[in-house]
């Protein structure tokens, strides 16, 4: 009912600018928008969009324009010429296809969105590992967790809110929250190619300053989404200001968002090839030992941990139609996608080396503080008393040489390896 009223809105919107005099008038027929048309001229229109959750025939609806206006429909009914059958149930199975995939996404997001806040919070409590690289890796996190909780109100709004809430589709608010939901997937794909300029200019540079270009990688990030998702939304309150925004096929002001998205894809999958050929060349260097079975394992492990975090996977489906393997597309760009922020978080988290020696070493200095401070409050009450000996003493048996809190880029980018 949704996608009806879009339509009528749209079509009663561009009647009011059409100034055809002569032969039929633009048409709303509480199904399909005619266009205007000379007399003697045949219209064929493809059935609407929405016949597409009942059935999967394409099929297409004809009027003739004549000195007394319109024609009927032929062949009629809609029902007829879109190939609906009201004794199958392709709907149905439609509409379980899409609750599974709705699942399916929902539960990633939620993996994500958990680990993602245990690895921001981690990343940001220990010092040691504030670097110019983690920055840049807390940034990604957070834009997978606006990315995530946007989805989630998106699919509260549209698909979970019941008829007596239908007048808020074409709302001031729901189109703010899709404005959003926009902006939250592009800045996640614009930070998506942040890693790979950085981590480009790291293997391709021998001194750069990494202050310098922080600023510039957040300018990316955030700030250029910013730009395209400003005058998607000014167009569409002046052109296209239909229901909640939400549809986008077939909609050239689409290509003001989906352009900007593709050109970051592929400027991803071009770095992260130049970056391969750049391991290829390091690992066949003298300096590297000559296993070639050991060598040959440590490029698919790079390039296997290189993968989520560059979302090489997204070029799979990229520059094809919308409508190309549309379900194949819709399982694998939602629910696929959805456990990226996870995998990412796991990845270039949990399963980094800083990481799991600073978690090693507080767990340990906690642990010592607790034995000591219990032994010696057992033996000597007077010293137990005083718990800021132990810390200090602590401190200095735990601090590390100042060499050790360099970050090296490369090296632990690739700490799995």
């Amino acid at each position: 009912m949704l996608e009806i009223e879009e339509e009528r809105s749209q079509c009663l919107a561009e009647l009011t600018w059409d100034n055809h005099t002569s032969g039929c008038r633009r048409q709303w027929d509480n199904i399909t928008c005619w266009p205007e048309a000379e007399v003697g001229e045949v219209v064929v229109r493809p059935c609407p969009k929405y016949f597409r959750f009942l059935t999967s025939y394409l099929g297409n609806v004809t009027r003739n324009c004549t000195s007394q206006g319109w024609s009927d429909v032929y062949p009629a009914p809609y029902t007829v010429a879109c190939g609906y059958d009201s004794n199958s149930t392709p709907g149905e199975e439609q509409t379980a296809f899409y609750g599974t995939v709705k699942t399916g996404y929902t539960i990633g997001h939620t993996l994500s969105l958990i680990a993602l806040t245990a690895a921001m919070i981690i990343l940001c409590l220990f010092r040691k590992l504030h670097c110019t690289r983690n920055y840049i890796h807390m940034h990604l996190f957070m834009s997978f967790i606006m990315r995530a909780i946007a989805v989630f109100i998106k699919d509260v709004i549209l698909f979970e809110s019941g008829e007596s809430e239908h007048c808020f589709v074409s709302s001031v608010g729901c189109k703010a929250m899709m404005v959003f939901f926009q902006y939250c997937v592009m800045a996640n794909f614009f930070w998506l190619l942040v890693e790979g300029l950085y981590l480009h200019t790291l293997l391709v540079i021998s001194f750069f300053s990494e202050r310098k270009y922080f600023w510039w990688y957040i300018l990316i990030g955030w700030g250029a989404p910013s730009v395209f998702i400003t005058a998607w939304t000014i167009v569409r309150i002046y052109f296209f200001d239909v229901g909640c925004w939400e549809e986008i096929v077939e909609s050239p002001f689409w290509w003001i968002i989906k352009t900007p998205i593709l050109v970051s894809i592929l400027v991803n999958f071009i770095l992260f090839i130049c970056i391969i050929r750049i391991l290829v060349q390091k690992l066949h260097s003298p300096d590297v030992g000559h296993n070639e079975t050991s060598q040959y394992s440590r490029l698919a492990k790079s390039t296997l941990l290189l993968i989520p975090l560059f979302g090489i996977h997204y070029i799979m489906f990229a520059f094809f139609p919308d409508n190309f393997k549309a379900e194949v597309k819709l399982v694998f760009e939602l629910v696929v996608g959805s456990f990226q922020g996870f995998v990412v978080a796991v990845l270039y988290c949990f399963l980094n080396g800083e990481v799991q020696a600073e978690l090693k070493r507080k767990w340990r200095r906690w642990h010592l503080e607790r034995f000591l401070g219990s032994d010696m409050k057992y033996h000597h009450p007077s010293l137990g008393s005083n718990g800021t000996n132990f810390s200090t003493q602590i401190s200095m048996l735990t601090k590390c040489s100042p060499k050790t809190r360099r970050c090296s880029g490369f090296q632990a980018e690739f700490s799995l390896v």
